[in-house]
């Protein structure tokens, strides 16, 4: 297993599994919420899937209590970004590898976690996972493509009632609404996740790449336009005084109190 992160808790481990590359997130201090190194040593770990000739299929995991719980709010209020230029959040959410990338989801998969769960190719989940969009909570939007993705994946209602009430749904709920491709008793999502990725990685890579592009652009909703006011409207609400409110309460522990401007 080889490390990213250079210190005795690297922050991103690498591991390669015959011809799967298994990415996993250790920040489970912070439920694995993504500071700025985390999601730069995650951009060059999608970099390396997609350059490194002896891998061909990817699986993105967390821990056993967090697949990522998304920004991680103190980092971001001292001046660090989660999202990488040309990237997005994670280093994933708005350019995705080439090659295949799964999902191994256990615990929360929260904002941002779900946002970069929702780009890549497949999910695996168990059944006790949790999946939500709690940034209204927080006087924002799931900005890095998770209200764009959310609708073309969940029926409108679902992911309507998702966006504007931030509750969660349990990886079981997922699986019925057809979600998650592969739904698994709690502790088995990662390993079910490198089988299916070896079994995805035995067919002929230049043809699942192709397949996995022809699939997407006959879903893909993401268009130029809708990023660039997805952009517009993020970029607006971070001057808010909401937006300073919502992490104020959550660094304090408290109910926000919003004065909708």
């Amino acid at each position: 297993m080889s490390t990213e992160g250079g210190d005795a808790e690297p922050t991103v481990m690498l591991e390669v599994r015959g011809d799967v590359l298994v990415v996993s997130i250790n920040r489970p201090k912070v439920l694995n919420a993504i500071d700025q190194a985390t999601a730069e040593l995650l951009a060059h770990a999608f970099t390396r899937l997609d350059e490194d000739d002896t891998v061909r299929v990817g699986v993105l995991s967390g821990g056993p209590k967090a697949f990522s719980t998304g920004a991680d709010l103190h980092a971001v209020a001292a001046g660090q970004s989660p999202l990488v230029p040309g990237r997005g959040f994670g280093g994933l959410t708005e350019r995705p590898p080439r090659k295949p990338l799964i999902a191994a989801i256990e615990g929360y998969a929260l904002g941002g976690g779900f946002e970069m769960a929702l780009a890549c190719d497949l999910i695996v989940a168990s059944r006790t996972a949790q999946f939500g969009l709690p940034e209204v909570t927080r006087g924002l939007i799931a900005s890095a493509g998770g209200l764009l993705r959310l609708p073309t994946k969940l029926p409108h209602s679902v992911a309507m009632r998702m966006a504007l009430t931030g509750e969660r749904l349990t990886g079981e709920r997922m699986s019925d609404l057809h979600l998650v491709s592969e739904l698994v008793d709690p502790g088995c999502a990662l390993e079910s996740a490198v089988a299916l990725a070896a079994r995805i990685a035995k067919n002929a890579p230049l043809s699942v790449q192709a397949s996995k592009h022809l699939v997407n652009a006959a879903v893909d909703g993401m268009t130029d336009d809708l990023l660039g006011v997805q952009a517009e409207l993020q970029a607006r609400l971070l001057t808010s005084r909401d937006v300073a409110e919502g992490i104020a309460a959550f660094k304090e522990r408290r109910p926000p109190r919003w004065q909708g401007r």
